[in-house]
């Protein structure tokens, strides 16, 4: 029951995780590139997007 709702609550986190990658004022290459590895790191990549890609995404694919 609890592994269920771990991997629900990742599902979600990732879908919203793309969906704000997705509205970023970047080129659709970067957006790409930052959704595939956000949802192909699982929790890892969900972890790094939220506590620090997340404010520096724009400078990177500037």
């Amino acid at each position: 029951m609890l592994s269920t709702i771990i991997y629900i609550a990742g599902i979600v986190l990732s879908i919203l995780a793309v969906l704000d990658i997705l509205k970023k004022p970047i080129s659709l290459v970067g957006k790409i590139i930052c959704s595939v590895v956000v949802l192909a790191t699982s929790w890892i990549g969900l972890l790094v997007y939220y506590l620090y890609a997340k404010d520096h995404i724009t400078e990177w694919f500037k």
